[in-house]
This record gives C-alpha cells, structure tokens and sequence, in this order.
C-alpha cells in the first residue's frame, strides 16, 4: 500500500479526540517507509490542527470534500448561492430546529454553539455572508425533522446524517471520495494501492472503493457489513493496530 487514508472521529481518534501515543508512532513508521498519510473528515481545517501537528497528514479532505487541502494548493466545493438561499427559506421554519452554516468567514448558527464557537446570526434565512458556503448543519431534539430536510434539498445539493443525528447538506461535488480521489490524483497514488479507515456512513463509499476498506469495529452497521476487515474499535487504538500487524 503507498497512501492510507483515515476517517478521524470514532476511527482515528478516541471518545475522548485524543491520539494516543502508541498511534503517533505507528504512524511516524509509516512516513518513515514513505507511506502516505491522509485524512478525510467532516471537520473543518480549523478544527484538525492539533492532529496535522501530531501527525502530520500529507494530504486532507474537510468538511467532507467540500475543502480539500492538497501539498500544492486548495480545491472547494461549495454550496451554490441560490441553492443555499432556496434551504434556508424551508429548512429556517422547521420548529425547534438548531441550523448552522460552515463558511469560508467561519460558522454561523442560530443558537449558541459554545464548543464550535459559532457565530450566532438571527437572520437567517438570508445568507450570514458572501464568502463560500461549504455546508448547512441540522439537528433536533427528537431527530425527527430527516423527512423536512429532504424536502427542501435542491438538485446540486445532498444531505448525510452523521451519528444518527446531524444531518448535513452539502454540495453534490462535496464528497469524501471527491476529496479522495483529488488527494490520490495529486500524489499519484492508484485508489488500488490504499487502505482506508472508517465508522459511518459518509466512509461507505471510500470503504467500497479503495483497495482495502477497513471498519473499526464500533463503526455503524452498515459500514461493518461492506468492509473488507474489521478491526479494534477507536478507544482500542483500532487503526493502528491494523496498520502494525498488517502493513509494517
């Protein structure tokens, strides 16, 4: 394998976000034999930081391929304008729905987000910004507003829903394995020749498509059931593991 490529939370990195020091070395080894190292996350870049310093990531896919961060420059994938404008006139009159927008100026929420440190904007649905739009977030206290969203996406845009709860509409353009296949374009790298890690739903189609697709072993049921091994679940340092017994 040339390049592994991981998913990061509950699959990289522990319950707690943590990287534990067993997994820093086990991949230090890794680029030691020259093997890439890449990640494709719903994260935002500002939100990954303190894992590119400890690890040092060569390539990243973000907020799920809607920014791609590449050794030689940036691809976006954003949310039309227009699109985006027609979401939030319908998703805005959900009741009790907590709605936040991830933009090139940051995040805006309707609520405060603390632990995203969110901007809170009462205007929508007017747009908070000019800047680009990478992805609209949803969530409700009964996670019973899945049927409405779907309604409201227009044709360029879809919506995932990560951790049985937050539902997020991004771009068509905006995927993991868009990103995926940007980051291995640009290294050179055959989607043959990965081995990808990953627990939910947004990991399914990388799982299917690269050479090795591997689920930790507390991924949801539908990623345990297309991947082609499974191994220790996040807590347990799952990847890693892997990556020892298997690849070095």
């Amino acid at each position: 394998m040339k390049a592994i490529i991981t998913d990061l939370d509950r699959t990289l990195l522990r319950t707690d976000k943590s990287v534990s020091e067993y997994t820093c070395t086990v991949l230090k080894k890794c680029h030691d034999r020259g093997i890439l190292l890449m990640a494709a996350t719903a994260r935002p870049e500002r939100a990954i930081l303190t894992y590119q310093q400890q690890i040092g990531f060569d390539a990243v896919t973000t907020l799920n391929g809607a920014r791609i961060i590449l050794a030689g420059g940036v691809m976006e994938n954003g949310i039309a304008p227009r699109s985006a404008e027609e979401i939030l006139k319908k998703v805005s009159a959900i009741p009790n729905v907590t709605l936040s927008m991830e933009t090139g100026d940051g995040i805006y929420a309707n609520v405060p987000i603390p632990e995203w440190n969110a901007i809170v904007f009462e205007g929508f649905p007017a747009l908070p910004t000019e800047s680009i739009i990478y992805k609209i977030l949803l969530s409700s206290e009964g996670n019973t507003i899945q049927p409405d969203v779907e309604k409201a996406l227009t044709s360029d845009t879809y919506m995932t829903v990560a951790e049985g709860k937050l539902i997020q509409i991004m771009s068509t353009a905006a995927t993991k394995w868009n990103g995926i296949k940007a980051m291995l374009e640009s290294a050179g790298v055959d989607e043959r020749e990965v081995v990808y890690f990953g627990d939910d739903n947004d990991d399914i189609e990388p799982i299917k498509n690269c050479g090795v697709g591997v689920a930790v072993s507390n991924a949801i049921r539908e990623v345990l059931t297309i991947a082609d091994f499974v191994t220790e679940s996040n807590d347990m340092d799952g990847v890693a593991r892997y990556i020892e017994k298997n690849l070095l």
